[in-house]
């Protein structure tokens, strides 16, 4: 039977309308919210979950006898 490396992935996401001068302000004020912990995702926020196949484990050459 073949080993395979595999993978799964899940995406987050959080909208917010932010009141700032530009668009770096707005990042940065979400970024600061978000490192302070007023924003924590969790399974609510989930929108996509993927699995992949990231490579066939080869098998290790055995040492001759």
């Amino acid at each position: 039977m073949a080993k395979y490396k595999v993978e799964v992935t899940e995406t987050l996401q959080y909208q917010e309308e932010i009141e700032a001068k530009s668009e770096e302000e707005a990042l940065e004020k979400l970024k600061s919210k978000y490192y302070n912990e007023d924003i924590v995702l969790d399974y609510s926020h989930h929108t996509n979950t993927e699995f992949c196949v990231l490579e066939k484990v080869k098998k290790k050459d055995r040492p001759s006898r």
